[in-house]
């Protein structure tokens, strides 16, 4: 098994790999993790700190379903899968996904979106979330956990005269597959230098949704290492994959791993994101470096 490419960073609960994502994930064992999240990029032009994510669809595509694979092989039994990507490739994502797990939901994530928006098309203001799972009826999915507020019962106070005897409507719900979560903005302590970073509530759900204490989380495109903080705040074990050093400095801070980098190095430093260019003026060459 080679993994010569890979520099690992880790503590008792935590392991971050630097490394591609597809030797990265030669080191995880068959069946050893009990949730996944994987926000990978998007194929739309992003700027990873100096790196494009667009590259040929086929090219794409094909990446998709080998890092699909692995997580296929390395989840257990009863584990779960959430996967993010952008509206444009969801229906290949689902194609691909649909040869490997049960599909337990399509979920919207819904974010207000900024001012600017495009002017010759409806503009974007969601993203998709599949939660998949190996077995179609046994997996975790701790409902009491996540427990929001149900308008109806909770601000309304309907009864609901089909029961007997009449009872309040409840005042406390799972969410619907339908999720309201701001994105992250450059005044919000937690911003990070990234992005393409996910909201701290967003994976606090999915976390608490599909995990327990002491499970093993993996996110194979830490980015931000949002993930990787959540467990760290809900007692769960992490392991992260991330290709760019400059973001896995951000992990090594985020879930104090000792490392070779000095403090100042790893000092947080916040940068807006509007400096990275998206969806135009992109470098449009095929470069598939950073998958390969």
């Amino acid at each position: 098994m080679d993994v010569k490419k890979i520099k690992t960073y880790s503590n008792k609960k935590f392991k971050i790999s630097h490394g591609d994502v597809l030797e990265c994930f030669k080191q995880v064992p068959e069946k050893s993790i009990q949730l996944i999240f994987a926000d990978p990029p998007y194929n739309i032009g992003k700027n990873f700190d100096g790196i494009s994510d667009k590259y040929e669809e086929d090219f794409y595509i094909d990446w998709m379903e080998k890092w699909i694979f692995e997580i296929n092989r390395v989840i257990t039994d009863d584990g779960s899968v959430y996967l993010m990507n952008s509206t444009q490739n969801l229906a290949n994502m689902d194609l691909i996904c649909r040869k490997y797990f049960h599909i337990q939901a399509r979920i919207v994530w819904h974010y207000d979106s900024s001012g600017v928006q495009a002017k010759t098309k409806f503009g974007s203001s969601w993203e998709p979330i599949l939660h998949m799972t190996k077995s179609k009826n046994k997996y975790t999915f701790n409902s009491k956990d996540i427990l929001i507020e149900a308008k109806t019962g909770s601000q309304r106070n309907l009864i609901d005269y089909r029961k007997t005897p009449p009872q309040r409507y409840n005042t406390k719900k799972v969410p619907s597959n339908v999720w309201n979560f701001p994105r992250v903005r450059f005044k919000m302590d937690e911003y990070e230098n990234h992005p393409t970073q996910k909201p701290y509530a967003l994976l606090k759900r999915i976390i608490l949704t599909s995990s327990n204490k002491d499970d093993l989380v993996l996110d194979p495109f830490s980015g931000s290492f949002t993930t990787g903080f959540a467990c760290k705040m809900l007692d769960r074990k992490f392991i992260g994959f991330e290709k760019n050093k400059e973001y896995i400095k951000i992990g090594i801070r985020r879930l104090e791993i000792e490392s070779e980098y000095s403090k100042k190095e790893l000092e947080k430093v916040k940068q807006r994101k509007t400096s990275n260019k998206s969806k135009k003026d992109h470098d449009n060459t095929y470069t598939p470096t950073l998958f390969n």
